[in-house]
């Protein structure tokens, strides 16, 4: 159950709450219902995402849930700091957060928060690589495709 879904430019995003964090953002086709936000934070959440959807140096100021190891966390932080428009690889994120880039590829995919922490910005040294781990799956890759479009960073 969702406590707003609505509707982007590639699908739909769908928002999780859990008692006044963000649980989880979700990225959902089209064909999902849309749903009214339910409360004043999935309002604020939707309007926050709806902003950078239409706007890609809008940044974000939600309360998160504390999800994730600790390393998950680290990797978020250090993906929460790319800017709009740049991206790096999965190696470079790895050299930045002593790691290594298969357990950063990892991490990215743990991510609750897409668009918050921009996950999408971090890609395979040879190409677009993996989304929300669905490597395989054009759903996805679209998704990660349109997002770097909108900041200004095409990937066929």
């Amino acid at each position: 159950m969702f406590n707003a879904v609505i509707d982007a430019p590639f699908g739909k995003v769908g928002i999780r709450l859990e008692a006044d964090t963000v649980r989880e953002i979700v990225y959902l086709p089209d064909s999902v219902d849309n749903v009214a936000p339910d409360s004043p934070l999935a309002k604020e959440a939707a309007q926050q995402i709806e902003r950078y959807l239409e706007r890609a140096s809008a940044g974000f100021d939600l309360p998160l849930a504390a999800v994730g190891t600790a390393f998950q966390r680290r990797v978020w932080a250090a993906i929460s700091e790319i800017p709009p428009g740049v991206v790096l690889t999965y190696g470079q994120l790895a050299r930045q957060v002593g790691s290594v880039p298969r357990a950063v590829g990892q991490a990215c995919g743990s991510n609750y928060f897409p668009l918050v922490i921009p996950c999408h910005r971090v890609v395979a040294s040879n190409g677009i690589g993996g989304f929300a781990h669905h490597a395989g799956e054009n759903f996805f890759r679209d998704v990660k495709r349109w997002l770097l479009a909108h900041e200004g960073v095409p990937y066929a």
